[in-house]
C-alpha cells in the first residue's frame, strides 16, 4: 500500500506543537476514543471508496523562482481505487484512464511532476498504519460553520509509512507530519494537510506540501453521505525547481464489479 511521486526531471519521483495533549494519554470523556473511532472509520471508507469511481481533473505546473507558471498541463481522467485482500495482505492500487487530450502523448515531454495516492492519505488513520505515527489532539476549529477536531501527526522513524518517494529507481519512505480536520461526531476526516521537512534534502527534496479536502457524497440509492477526496494540491521544491500539482475529484458513481471461475473440463 504504498503511494508515490514521479517526475521526468531530476526526480523520477514519483506546526509548532504547543500544550497537547497524545491522545492514549486522554480519558474516554474528553475525547480519548476519538482515534480508535477514526480508526473503525477509516477501515469501513476504505471499502466504500474501492466501490466507487469519479473524474479526476489533474493541474500541473511547473513554476519559476518567482511563482510564476513556466509550464503547464490539463488532465482528465476516470479514476478508481482497486482494493485486494489476498491470504490477510491488504493491496491498495489507483486506476487511471486517461480522457480526451490526456490520452495522447505529450509531444514536448514537458518535464513535470507526477503525483499519485494523495486522494488515500486517510490511510494514516487506517490500523495498518497508525502504529506508525505520533497522534495529538489539538484544538477545535470550524469548517465551514462546522465543528472539527484537530488531530496532528507525526511519523516515526523506522516505521512502515504510506506514502515513498521514488527517485532513480529506489524508494524513499516519507516522513510525514501534519493535521487532520476530523468530526468529533462521526469521526470522519473532511481535511488533511501534511508535509515533509528537511530530512531529505540529501537526495535533493528541499520540500514537500500537501493539502487534501473532502467532501459529502450522497448516492440516489442510498440514504448514507460519505465523504469523498474533493481536491488534493500537492507542492513539491527541489534546489531548482518547483511544481504544484492540483486534482480535483468529482462526479462520484457506485460501480460493482463481478467475477466467475470456471474449470475446463475435457
Amino acid at each position: 500500500m504504498t503511494r508515490a511521486l514521479h517526475s521526468g526531471t531530476i526526480f523520477g519521483i514519483l506546526l509548532a506543537i504547543c500544550c497537547l495533549t497524545p491522545i492514549s494519554a486522554l480519558a474516554a470523556s474528553d475525547g480519548g476514543d476519538l482515534l480508535a473511532r477514526v480508526q473503525s472509520q477509516v477501515s469501513h471508507y476504505l471499502e466504500q471508496f474501492s466501490e466507487v469511481k469519479c473524474t479526476e481533473k489533474v493541474n500541473q505546473q511547473k513554476l519559476t523562482p518567482n511563482g510564476k507558471v513556466e509550464l503547464h498541463r490539463d488532465s482528465i481522467y476516470d479514476y478508481l481505487v482497486i482494493l485486494t485482500n489476498a491470504g490477510g495482505e491488504v493491496s491498495l492500487d489507483e486506476s487511471r484512464l486517461a480522457v480526451g487530450e490526456a490520452a495522447k502523448a505529450d509531444k514536448k515531454n514537458r518535464p513535470l511532476l507526477v503525483s499519485n495516492g494523495f486522494a488515500t492519505l486517510f490511510l494514516i488513520f487506517h490500523p495498518y498504519y497508525a502504529e506508525s505515527f505520533r497522534f495529538v489532539l489539538g484544538d477545535v476549529e470550524a469548517l465551514n460553520g462546522h465543528p472539527f477536531q484537530k488531530v496532528s501527526f507525526q511519523h516515526l522513524r523506522g516505521t512502515r509509512s504510506p506514502a515513498a518517494l521514488s527517485l532513480r529507481g529506489r524508494e524513499y519512505t516519507l516522513e510525514l507530519s501534519g493535521t487532520a480536520w476530523i468530526d468529533p461526531q462521526t469521526a470522519t476526516i473532511a481535511k488533511i494537510e501534511t508535509s515533509v521537512g528537511t530530512t531529505m534534502e540529501d537526495i535533493g527534496l528541499k520540500g514537500l506540501h500537501s493539502d487534501v479536502t473532502y467532501a459529502p457524497v450522497t448516492f440516489h440509492d442510498a440514504q448514507a453521505t460519505y465523504w469523498f477526496p474533493a481536491q488534493a494540491v500537492v507542492e513539491v521544491e527541489t534546489q531548482r525547481q518547483h511544481w504544484r500539482n492540483t486534482h480535483v475529484f468529482s462526479d462520484y458513481k457506485r460501480f460493482a464489479v463481478s467475477t466467475e471461475e470456471q474449470v475446463a473440463t475435457k
